[in-house]
C-alpha cells in the first residue's frame, strides 16, 4: 500500500511540473498548439463495496449488472392513428397526468370535431416512445400503461436490434402497468426480487431509452419508499412508489430499476420536475406490485384486486394531536364501506393499522401497496391499535362487489379480443342517465373495437343488435352467439345523442 502511495505521489509531482513548464512555454511563445495527453491507467484501485440483501459484501460495480440487464430492456414505439373527419360534436379528451412528469408525447388533449370544408380528411398519426422489460423467455414484456395507451400499433425493438410487433395482453390503469407479448422464444429476461427488502440508501441502476438514446444506463440510490405523488387519476389508483435519484428522463417510462445483482425492484414510471426533464427525483412501481399484476393479467386477463373495504388517512403529528391519538404514525380507519372485509374481521372506525403480515405500515400508500399484492379470497393478518392496545385479526379480502369471487376468465378473454375494459352500472347511475340497463366501457385499448370503430372511453352500451344489455354477463353471453357483424348502440354521459358502432366477430 505504501508503495502505491509513493508511485501516486511521484506521478502527481511529475504532472504538476510538466503542466507548469508547458504553460510557461506556451504563454511565452504565444502559440495556439495544444498538447493532448492520453492516460491509459491510474494507480487507483477498486476499493468501494456495498452490502447486498443477504448481508454479503459485494463490489460497487455496475459493469456486470449492465451486461445482464441491457439485453432484457426493450424500446417501445407506439402509433396512434386518428382521423380529423369524425362525427359532429364527438370529442375525446385525454387527461394525462404524466405530461408534467414525463412528456412521452402522451400529454396532449385531442378534440374531434366536425371538419371545416378545407380541412384535410387524411388520417393523422401520433407517435409515443418508451421502454419495456422482458420478464420471461417466451416474450412477455412489462411496460407502463401510459406508454401504449391509445395505440393502434406497437413495435418492440430488442437490444440486438431485432424488431417485433406486440399485442396487448392486458392493462391495469390503476397501477399504470401494461402487459405486452411478442412472438419470440429463448429471450434474455430480468428476474423479480422482493421489493419489500429494498432499503433506503441502497444502490440501484435505471435502464431505458431516454430522449431517443437507446439502451441508456444510469445509477443512483433509493431515496425513499412508499411515495404517493397523486399522478394516477384512476378511481382506485394504487401509488406506493420507490423514489430514486438515478437519472430518468422522457423515454425511460416502463424501463427497469434494478439492484446491483441485476434483480428487478421496480418499473420506472415518472419524474418530479418543473421542466419535464430530470431534476433529481424519479419514481418506480415496486416489483411486488408489478409481479402480481403481471400474473393476474396472464392468468385471468384482468387484475384480481383484493380490498379491505375501508376509507383511510395517514396519521401525522397534527392529525394525532387533533384526534387525541397516542401514536404519530400508522393508518387511521376513517370509515367502513358496506360489505367491508375489515369490518367483518372486527376492525372499527378509529382503529389504527400498523402492520400487515410481517410488514410495518406507517402511511396510506404503504397499506395500499401491501393490499395490492393480494387477490379476493386471500387471508392476511392485520395488527392495529384500539384505545392504546395492540390487537391482531385475520382478514379475508373481498372484491369491489363485496364478495370473494374472482372475475371469470371467459369474460376477460372476450374483453382482450375486443380491447375493452367494462363495468356494470348501479341503479343510481342508471337513474342519473335515464336508462333502464347498460354497461360502461371504462377503457378502450388495441383490439377489434379500436381497429374498426371510433368508440371512446366512457361509452355506455345499452343495446347489442337491438337487444337490451342488462349487465356484463348478459353482454358476453349474447356476444358469444353472434357471427358476422355486431352493432352496439349506446350513449355518452356528457355528450348528447345516441351513437352506433359496428364491427365483425369473425
Amino acid at each position: 500500500m505504501n508503495k502505491n502511495y509513493l508511485i501516486s505521489g511521484l506521478i502527481a509531482l511529475f504532472v504538476s511540473a510538466f503542466s507548469f513548464t508547458a504553460i510557461h512555454y506556451f504563454s511565452k511563445h504565444k502559440t495556439k498548439s495544444i498538447l493532448v495527453e492520453h492516460v491509459n491507467s491510474t494507480p487507483s484501485q477498486t476499493a468501494v463495496f456495498t452490502i447486498n440483501e443477504d448481508g454479503k459484501t459485494i463490489p460497487l460495480d455496475f459493469q456486470e449488472t449492465a451486461k445482464d440487464v441491457l439485453d432484457a430492456v426493450v424500446h417501445i414505439k407506439s402509433t396512434h392513428i386518428y382521423s380529423g373527419n369524425t362525427q359532429p360534436y364527438q370529442w375525446r379528451s385525454i387527461p394525462d397526468p404524466f405530461k408534467d412528469f414525463f412528456g412521452d408525447g402522451l400529454g396532449q388533449k385531442f378534440f374531434f370535431e366536425s371538419p371545416s370544408p378545407n380541412q384535410s380528411k387524411q388520417p393523422k398519426t401520433k407517435l409515443g416512445s418508451g421502454s419495456g422489460v422482458i420478464f420471461s423467455d417466451d416474450g412477455y414484456i412489462i411496460t407502463n400503461n401510459h406508454v401504449i395507451a391509445e395505440s393502434d400499433d406497437i413495435e418492440v425493438t430488442l437490444h440486438d436490434n431485432r424488431t417485433f410487433k406486440a399485442r396487448v395482453v392486458g392493462t391495469d390503469p390503476s397501477t399504470d402497468l401494461a402487459l405486452l407479448q411478442i412472438k419470440a422464444k429463448d429471450l434474455p429476461y430480468v428476474p423479480f426480487v422482493d421489493s419489500d427488502n429494498v432499503n433506503i440508501g441502497q444502490w440501484v441502476m435505471a435502464v431505458g431509452n431516454p430522449l431517443g438514446l437507446n439502451s441508456t444506463v444510469t445509477a443512483g440510490i433509493v431515496s425513499a419508499k412508499g411515495r404517493n405523488i397523486n399522478i394516477l387519476k384512476e378511481k382506485y389508483a394504487v401509488e406506493n412508489f420507490i423514489q430514486t435519484d438515478a437519472a430518468i428522463n422522457p423515454g425511460n417510462s416502463g424501463g427497469a430499476l434494478v439492484n446491483l445483482e441485476g434483480g428487478l425492484i421496480g418499473i420506472n414510471t415518472a419524474i418530479a420536475s418543473p421542466t419535464g426533464t430530470f431534476a433529481g427525483y424519479g419514481f418506480a412501481i415496486p416489483s411486488n406490485i408489478v409481479s402480481k399484476v403481471m400474473e393476474d393479467l396472464i392468468e385471468f386477463g384482468s387484475v384480481q384486486r383484493g380490498v379491505l373495504g375501508i376509507m383511510i388517512k395517514t396519521i401525522d403529528g397534527n392529525f394525532a394531536k387533533k384526534n387525541k391519538l397516542h401514536v404519530s404514525e400508522g393508518v387511521y380507519v376513517d370509515s367502513l364501506l358496506s360489505h367491508s372485509a375489515a369490518g367483518k374481521a372486527g376492525i372499527k372506525k378509529g382503529d389504527i393499522i400498523v402492520k400487515v403480515n410481517d410488514n410495518s405500515i406507517k402511511t396510506s400508500p404503504e397499506l395500499q401497496g401491501e393490499i395490492a399484492q393480494f387477490r379476493p379470497g386471500d387471508e392476511i393478518e392485520i395488527s392495529y391499535i384500539r384505545n392504546g392496545k395492540r390487537k391482531n385479526t385475520k382478514v379475508i379480502l373481498n372484491n369491489r362487489d363485496g364478495n370473494t369471487k374472482l372475475a371469470p376468465d371467459s369474460a376477460s378473454e372476450l374483453e382482450r379480443i375486443l380491447g375493452i375494459e367494462m363495468i356494470d352500472l348501479d341503479k343510481k347511475m342508471l337513474n342519473a342517465l335515464n336508462i333502464d340497463t347498460g354497461i360502461k366501457i371504462e377503457k378502450v385499448y388495441p383490439g377489434k373495437v379500436k381497429k374498426h370503430t371510433q368508440m371512446q372511453d366512457g361509452f355506455i352500451i345499452t343495446h347489442i343488435d337491438g337487444e337490451k344489455v342488462k349487465d356484463k354477463e348478459n353482454f358476453f353471453k349474447t356476444l358469444k352467439k353472434k357471427k358476422g357483424g355486431v352493432m352496439l348502440q349506446g350513449i355518452y354521459e356528457d355528450i348528447p345523442g345516441e351513437y352506433y358502432y359496428a364491427f365483425g366477430m369473425e
